[in-house]
């Protein structure tokens, strides 16, 4: 199927592509989500006269998420869980967590935006974590896991 892209997607294309991709996919993610729409040529017509419009939008979104990026740069979470005397956790911290601490101290994340490269945190220590505010603002964060010995 045939879509316009109405913002930029990641490993798909940028604002207002006409790209190809599986019925599936469109139906099930791109088009629910208003990344997309059916390139259609009437689709077309109006995504052209709108097209000024969306593209300042995106801009805007794209400020607001660099704006918080700089605030989030370097930032440390402190987390704490139960955990063992040899620092193993009884449990693990995972996305959805870090991104409750980072909305606690003000930053508003989803946990869909928490990026962790090995999977959830399972020893105290400090550990590096990606947070992509935007398809183009990715910030690390550090996330300090304390173990609490039960």
């Amino acid at each position: 199927m045939q879509v316009i892209l109405l913002e930029k997607v990641v490993n798909l294309g940028g604002l207002g592509e006409v790209v190809r991709v599986k019925d599936g996919y469109a139906r099930n993610f791109l088009i629910p989500q208003r990344m997309a729409r059916r390139a259609t040529a009437t689709a077309i017509a109006e995504f052209e006269a709108k097209r000024a419009e969306l593209e300042k939008a995106a801009a805007e979104k794209l400020a607001a998420a660099q704006a918080q990026g700089e605030k989030l740069t370097g930032l440390t979470v402190k987390i704490t869980q139960k955990s063992g005397v040899d620092g193993r956790l009884f449990g693990s911290v995972t996305n959805f967590d870090i991104a409750d601490a980072l909305t606690k101290q003000g930053f508003p994340v989803e946990k869909a935006q928490v990026r962790l490269p090995q999977g959830p945190l399972k020893i105290v220590g400090e550990h590096a974590v990606s947070v992509a505010l935007h398809t183009d603002v990715v910030v690390d964060v550090t996330v300090a896991v304390a173990g609490d010995h039960a």
